[in-house]
């Protein structure tokens, strides 16, 4: 019998990020600048299914898929309270299931929209979006 401590796990790749409600177009404008340069940074060219995870205050996720001409959201069933405000946000029916497609236009309505909402913010990958794996990247 190994009488050694077990290795400690190690620790995630990327951590929370406070979030500071953003107010304006602007703001919204530096927010995805910066987000582009930490995915730019943090992320291999052959790494599928990153984006960004808003963990809301009030309970629950919001996985959030940039491309050049949509925005994927795949929100999980304790987040699923936020999606009247998606709606009014970005104008766009709820879908049949979790996974959300907006066009890409939406994007900053969105975000100001969830701004003050949302309690962090996390890198992540390989998250699979809607059983597909694709690749994308923050745009406007």
């Amino acid at each position: 019998m190994n009488s050694e401590p077990p290795e400690p796990a190690p620790a995630p790749r990327f951590r929370p990020r406070p979030w500071t409600a953003l107010e304006t177009p602007q703001d919204v404008e530096l927010w995805i600048d910066e987000h582009n340069q930490s995915l730019t940074e943090h992320i291999a060219p052959h790494e599928t299914g990153y984006g960004v995870c808003f963990t809301l205050a009030e309970g629950g996720n919001i996985y959030m898929q940039t491309s050049a001409d949509a925005v994927i959201l795949d929100v999980d069933d304790d987040a699923a309270w936020i999606a009247p405000l998606i709606m009014a946000a970005t104008g766009v029916e709820a879908p049949q299931g979790q996974l959300w497609v907006l066009p890409d236009d939406k994007l900053v309505q969105l975000i100001i929209g969830l701004s003050t909402l949302v309690a962090s913010t996390t890198l992540v990958v390989g998250h699979n979006f809607g059983g597909r794996h694709r690749k994308a990247s923050y745009s406007r």
